[in-house]
């Protein structure tokens, strides 16, 4: 790898590094904060409603795998198909402290998610500014140097797989706790062995590809989106 590849690499990284602090601290602070207004002050109490990414982050999950795995993606070889994956430190919350326990299950689990579907919507519109100072929508989905670029592509990117990436039905994603609210007692084993071995599936899931073949068609809305608005 020479000097000119080394500098492109690092500054990439950093980039995709703060996006993804910001997008994993909106995230945790989304629940910590939806789950203090339904009566649980456990997170409020550790610090946790607040978008300080030392406050969330994970050292295996948000910064070792993440960094390894955009280094391997971009060197590419046998250690490239590493999936981009990373998590925060898990918020953590106390249900028997929630009013209306559903609703709160619901609307907790759902907060993350939100909170990155917000940080996406902020990203669509710097994409929008600066397609009014000259780029294209066709800037934002290859390889690029500016730095601007890279920073809005990653944080519409990012936070639209966390979005749906999180929504998906296995543990210990968010979509996981949505569905246990609305399904029968009798589904109860069924969700036991998910618990015990979603990880796991999910993690095999994302190796094989299925995740990628899932978030297809939002890159897809989301270019049609980008020319609709250019």
């Amino acid at each position: 790898m020479g000097e000119i590849d080394l500098v492109n690499l690092v500054s990439h990284l950093l980039v995709f590094m703060v996006v993804l602090l910001l997008a994993i601290s909106a995230h945790e602070a989304g629940h910590a904060w939806m789950s203090y207004k339904f009566g649980d002050d456990t997170a409020y109490m550790l610090g946790r409603v607040t978008l300080n990414p030392v406050s969330h982050t994970d050292p295996i999950g948000t910064l070792l795998i993440p960094i390894v795995a955009f280094i391997f993606g971009a060197v590419g070889g046998a250690l490239g198909s590493i999936p981009l994956i990373g998590w925060g430190k898990p918020t953590p919350v106390n249900p028997r402290k929630w009013e209306r326990y559903k609703l709160a299950n619901v609307m907790v689990s759902i907060a993350g998610v939100l909170a990155n579907l917000i940080l996406f919507i902020i990203g669509v519109v710097l994409a929008k500014v600066l397609m009014t100072q000259g780029f294209t929508p066709n800037d934002f989905f290859r390889p690029a140097t500016n730095p601007l670029v890279i920073f809005v592509t990653n944080m519409m990117l990012l936070n639209m797989s966390l979005f749906v990436f999180n929504l998906l039905p296995f543990p210990p994603l968010d979509g996981s706790k949505i569905l246990a609210t609305f399904l029968p007692e009798s589904a109860e084993p069924i969700l036991n062995v998910f618990e015990q071995y979603g990880f796991l599936i999910l993690m095999f899931l994302i190796y094989i590809g299925v995740f990628s073949l899932i978030l297809y068609p939002f890159r897809l809305a989301l270019a049609y989106l980008l020319i609709a608005i250019y």
